[in-house]
This record gives structure tokens, sequence and C-alpha cells, in this order.
């Protein structure tokens, strides 16, 4: 039977994290001002059946529409004092969770996947580890969000917050021939420098080529392991095989009706918990974005001045948490919408510090 416990849910992080708020000086006004106008909205916005959670995706982080802001993927939108996007408390469903005293620590291994004729920046790679490794550097403390994880349990235990960075993964391995259809309009004008994608691989094609690097390096299939997969840059990426020009598939930011994600976590048939981090979009051209833009109009905050790292930090600390919850998508924690913890305060972020332009709303082990 489903037990229902009144649990904390975490707010949608800054650029640095994708939950809560802790370690902050000041409210800034234009957050303020944004989320009210984000309120005056969302009441207009689509229930389009959409949520979350599809199948065995789940943790799905929403695009969210420049103009409206209103998500791609949307059940509903917070109306104004609300302060959730789902139905908390969250429930537990009857499953096992990670990082207990009986799996032991949580280890989560980044793995950046750069194949031929697609680099990724040395300074995306370095700031992302910087990110992890602070997170798990700061294990034990009560000053940042991921401290509330230990409010949750399953049926292996109570969550510790014991976290290690698994050595990162330099991942050359080529891509796949496309598992997705890309569509001409959707090569160029995706990203915030006009360019576009170049190749679309599909969810089956992400977890073979996780399960292939995991196997090739001999690591763990279990629940004190997270494999979390950074995509190339160009490279769309769609929950099934075939067609983007509709709305029953869904992919990363185009000009499709599939628009529809910027990240996801879930378990493969292998036993792997894996997520998906597709390259972020923002200041798109598309009218979507994954970035800050929304609350924050025409600005991407980006504290280390890397707004491409500082965009994807956020959903990494989304997906890296929710799995942490919800291993095997089913059995661990989600509310009566299916919302993670997560997912209940993406892109609500609360109050914040520093500068606009620099703006954070969590310090970890001393970095914003």
């Amino acid at each position: 039977m489903a037990r229902a416990l009144r649990r904390r849910w975490l707010g949608a992080a800054l650029t640095v994290a994708a939950l809560g708020t802790v370690t902050v000086l000041a409210t800034s006004t234009a957050a303020l001002a944004a989320s009210n106008a984000q309120s005056q909205t969302s009441s207009a916005c689509p229930k389009n059946g959409h949520g979350p959670r599809t199948g065995h995706f789940v943790g799905i982080v929403s695009a969210l529409d420049i103009q409206t802001g209103c998500p791609a993927l949307n059940t509903s939108a917070p109306a104004a004092g609300d302060t959730a996007n789902g139905t908390p408390p969250l429930v537990w469903h009857g499953g096992a969770v990670m990082g207990t005293a009986t799996t032991g620590p949580l280890v989560i291994t980044p793995i950046f996947w750069n194949p031929p004729g697609h680099p990724m920046a040395a300074a995306y790679k370095s700031l992302i580890t910087t990110y992890l490794s602070d997170v798990a550097r700061a294990s034990g403390r009560a000053t940042n969000v991921y401290s509330i994880g230990t409010e949750y349990s399953g049926t292996d235990g109570t969550i510790r917050y014991q976290i290690q960075l698994g050595n990162p993964i330099n991942d050359t391995g080529p891509l796949p021939a496309d598992g997705c259809k890309l569509l001409n309009k959707d090569t160029s004008g995706i990203y915030a420098d006009g360019s576009g994608y170049n190749a679309c691989i599909d969810d089956a094609q992400v977890i073979t080529e996780t399960d292939r690097v995991v196997t090739a390096n001999g690591l763990p299939r279990n629940f004190a392991h997270q494999y979390v997969l950074f995509l190339p840059k160009q490279v769309e990426s769609c929950f099934y095989a075939g067609g983007t020009s509709t709305s029953k598939n869904q992919c990363t930011i185009n000009y499709q009706p599939s628009a529809a994600y910027c990240a996801y976590h879930s378990q493969a048939p292998s036993g792997t918990v894996y997520a998906n981090m597709p390259y972020p979009v923002y200041l798109s051209k598309t009218g979507f974005t994954c970035g800050t833009d929304v609350n924050f109009p025409g600005v991407v905050e980006t504290p280390n001045g890397n707004p491409d790292a500082d965009t994807e930090i956020s959903p990494t600390s989304h997906e890296v948490i929710e799995a942490w919850t919800d291993p095997d998508t089913q059995t661990g924690w989600y509310d009566s919408s299916g919302y993670e913890i997560g997912d209940e305060c993406a892109y609500i972020y609360g109050p914040t510090s520093g500068t606009s332009g620099q703006l954070y709303n969590q310090t970890i082990n001393g970095e914003h």
C-alpha cells in the first residue's frame, strides 16, 4: 500500500542547483516581479495531458514558452500564491531509494559524450564536474538542498547525504545513425548562437551508449550508482525513434509540435540508473527555453561566467536528486499528479543573491 508522508519539496535552483534555496542574502525584486508575471499568465496555460512522467520517462524538465511562461509539457501551472507545480505532499510507492546505509554512499558519475565532429568545451565539463564535486564535498552538511534528501526512505532504509563523485568519463564513442528524424528547419536557430541540430538520437540509443560506457569501464549497476550522460551540442534527443513532427513524440526544443523537454531520468532494462542531459537551449529563436530567460526576461543568469554550464547545472541537480528518491521511476517518491521532488518547484527559484546576470540561489562548498 502506498504511504503518504508530508515531506518538504525542493525548489528549483538558479543555475547551480535545481532544488531549494539556502545561503541566500537578499531577495531579488526582479525575481519577484518575474514570478508574479508568470503567475498572472499561468492560469491561461493549456492542459495538454502531458506532465513530468510518460511511461518510464520521469522527472521530465519541461521547456518553457518564453512568451507565456507556460511549460511545453503541462498538466497544470502554479496559480498566484502557489509554491509548487504539482500536488504535494510526495507519496511513497513502496520501493527502494538510493544512497542508504544498505546500499552505501551514492556515487554520481558524469559521462561527457563528445564524439568525433562534436567537441565539448573543457570549461563546460570542468564546471559541471566542479558542481558535482562540491555536492559530494558538502556531504553531511545541512547548508544546501541535498540535506533534505535525508527525509526520505524506502525498503532499503533512509537516504543519507553521503555522496561521492565518480571518475568523470570523457566518452569519444561515435554517434549512431539517427534514430529520430531530423527535420531541415531544426538545423539552425536552436541555440543562442544561431546554430541547430545535425543529429537526432532516441532514448534507446541514450541507454545503449550509457550501458556501453558502464560496461567498458567495469562499473556497477545498483542503487548506489547514478550515471549522468551529457549529450554534445547539436544533437537533438527524442523519446522515440521516427518522426519529430508530431506531439506523439517528445523531443528537446525544436520548431515542431514535439518540442518538450530539457532533461529526464530513468532506469534502463539493464538496471542502470541514468539521466539524459541534452546540451542546454536558451535565448532560442524557437520561442522555448531551458534557461532563466523566462523568470529574468532576456537574461541568462551565469554566476560562473559560463552560460552553457551554469544553465545545465540546474537540470543536473533536478535529475540527480529525483533519481535519488525515485530510482526505478515507479515505486519511489512522487505526488498524486506524478510530480517528483524536483518537478514540484522547477523554475521556481525563490530568493536569489548576487547581481543581475550573475544571480544564484545556492552556495555549496563555498561556490555559487
